[in-house]
């Protein structure tokens, strides 16, 4: 089963430095039919103007993932960790038992980026920060896993959750199949380009749920950047 999720259906938010959609029920946006899907809790696509960002706050017991589109986003947080993670570059903040930071864009553009919250597999883990990059020509029609908290992703960066972060870029006429564990679920987003999984079209930043469903083929229609969150039902 594919549901489609238009980005016109989703919860939308203008705050002047900040315009965000969210996936899933986030701040003023509540709707109880989308309050998460597995342990996937938040999916929101930001955009941050120049200058704009959040301030420093606290969160505890939740992995953070964040996907940077455009631009740079600039992390520092209470346990004295500070960067830059830009476009092409993830960065995992896992908040654990507690954690106070703030996120900012210091470039002269505007940043865009996925934020992507995660219920970790326990509570009280000790907070951690880390970013790296990935190379995006790595990912050309093929699926590379950038977070992950299942066995044998060394490659990836670390969460403290039973999930994965996937990442593709598919050029327009090739397709790539993805495969999903049993009793998994999965969530696709189009970062951009036009892509079809299975039989549904996804436009530019829709979303798609998917359950009951083993192995899916996605084909771009034009050249498509794509970002997947697997995690057990």
């Amino acid at each position: 089963m594919i549901e489609l999720r238009k980005f016109s259906s989703l919860g939308h938010a203008d705050h002047g430095w900040l315009r965000a959609a969210h996936h899933f029920s986030f701040a003023g946006y509540h709707d109880p039919a989308r309050m998460g899907w597995g342990a996937l809790r938040v999916w929101n696509d930001d955009e941050i103007a120049p200058g704009g960002g959040f301030p420093s706050h606290p969160h505890r017991d939740m992995e953070i993932i964040t996907y940077v589109r455009q631009g740079a986003i600039t992390h520092r947080d209470s346990l004295g960790n500070q960067g830059r993670t830009e476009a092409g570059q993830v960065q995992v903040m896992s908040a654990g038992a507690g954690i106070v930071h703030s996120e900012a864009n210091l470039e002269d553009v505007t940043t865009t980026l996925f934020q992507i919250w995660i219920h970790p597999d326990r509570r009280g883990h000790a907070p951690s920060w880390g970013t790296r990059p990935f190379p995006v020509e790595a990912r050309a029609n093929r699926l590379v896993t950038l977070a992950s908290g299942v066995e044998g992703d060394d490659e990836a960066l670390g969460i403290n959750a039973t999930a994965r972060v996937r990442a593709a870029t598919v050029t327009a006429g090739e397709s790539l199949t993805w495969s999903l564990p049993t009793g998994w679920l999965g969530y696709v987003v189009l970062a951009s380009g036009l892509i079809r999984v299975d039989d549904v079209t996804l436009e530019e930043r829709d979303g798609a749920a998917i359950t009951d469903m083993k192995e899916v083929t996605i084909r771009a229609e034009r050249d498509s950047e794509i970002v997947i969150v697997e995690t057990p039902a």
